[in-house]
């Protein structure tokens, strides 16, 4: 199996410089590649490969502009690699366009396919071009062939390597799953999650309750003078509220799917149209805030680790509207109306409940599962 781990960096200045001359050089590859690509088609209608591409950096690039020779020559083919698969999720997903990067992106970064080691006896890590080994935190060992490695730089500049590990191991078999052992979950934005068993699980509103916080910092920010050092640290004072909100965020979804993952043999979900729900103003902060995707994404890969299954429905079943006793249809039902009564049978429903084991049901029914 594919696993990465992420690393804090802790580089001295001449490192710190090497990575920004990567980063740099890897970002101009892209600019150059794309805009390549955009002229061969308007003028010849051609479409250059990977392969053109690489041929004319080290011919022509690299020869115009001698200073990529100090980069990392596979980091800067890999930025080709990233700008094929860009324009592959464009033909393929209608994901967009790809965009020329921008020095001004808060998170910078560039790939490192090979030819780096890993010391966690001496807390080092050594890199292609850059003499010295670089300090970093090694909070975890792992043991694997070692596959590409990303050197990142956040906006507050604190630098990360995330390496990707292949641990010879294979996916563990599917467990065996039954009723009993399908939990299923639905979301929300008063509660984070709601489980078919009963269960709650509030939502922590990271960027609401730090909102006050970070208008005011907002504000300092906007009266600063641009290109001043007041407007620097005044802009590093708003990522550093971001990052915190981010990681309170991320460690919150990694305790709560990790625990829902290692108690039930299988989950139930809800397929959601977040990027369609995220057009509704009204609530678009709400939804950006309690993360939906990036929880569900987590789901999915630990169930693979763990050997666990993942159940989704569609998106238009109408798991609130309908009683999970008797299969009354209430249509009357309203986004305000959080608790109903059926007029059937007569049982009072938690709206939010009654959805989570609406969904369990249908997706342990096998004409209303989608296969994924």
């Amino acid at each position: 199996m594919l696993k990465a781990y992420k690393y804090r960096l802790y580089p001295n200045k001449e490192q710190e410089e090497h990575f920004m001359q990567h980063i740099g050089a890897c970002r101009f590859t892209y600019n150059w590649a794309l805009e390549q690509k955009i002229k061969a088609y308007e003028t010849e209608k051609k479409h250059l490969s990977r392969f053109d591409l690489q041929e004319m950096v080290v011919k022509e690039l690299k020869v115009t502009y001698e200073w990529l020779k100090d980069v990392n020559s596979q980091s800067l083919l890999n930025a080709l690699i990233n700008l094929e698969s860009a324009f592959t999720k464009f033909f393929r997903e209608k994901k967009g366009f790809p965009n020329f990067k921008s020095r001004k992106n808060p998170l910078q970064s560039f790939q490192i396919p090979q030819h780096y080691t890993v010391d966690f006896e001496t807390n080092t890590i050594k890199l292609p071009k850059i003499k010295q080994p670089i300090k970093a935190k090694l909070h975890r060992k792992f043991e694997g062939k070692l596959k590409t490695a990303t050197v990142s730089k956040t906006a507050t500049g604190k630098f990360y390597i995330s390496i990707l590990v292949d641990d010879g191991k294979e996916k563990p078999d599917t467990q065996y799953f039954n009723d009993n052992s399908t939990i299923g979950v639905d979301v929300g934005i008063k509660d984070f999650a709601i489980t078919s068993n009963g269960d709650k699980i509030d939502n922590p509103k990271y960027l609401r309750n730090s909102m006050q916080r970070l208008k005011v910092l907002q504000k300092r920010l906007s009266k600063k003078q641009r290109g001043s050092k007041n407007r620097a640290k005044a802009r590093l004072a708003v990522s550093k509220l971001h990052e915190k909100i981010s990681n309170q965020r991320a460690d919150f979804l990694h305790k709560t799917s990790s625990k829902i993952i290692s108690e039930n043999q299988a989950i139930a979900v809800e397929s959601l149209n977040v990027s369609g729900m995220l057009k509704n103003h009204c609530l678009a902060q709400s939804i950006s805030d309690v993360s939906w995707s990036m929880f569900f994404n987590q789901l999915e890969y630990k169930a693979e680790w763990y050997g666990k299954t993942i159940l989704r429905i569609g998106r238009f079943e109408p798991s609130t509207k309908v009683c999970n006793v008797c299969g009354f249809h209430n249509k009357e039902i309203t986004l305000k109306i959080r608790e109903w009564q059926c007029s059937t049978c007569y049982t009072h429903h938690d709206r939010d409940i009654n959805a989570a084991i609406n969904i369990k049901k249908f997706a342990l029914q096998n004409q209303n599962l989608i296969i994924t």
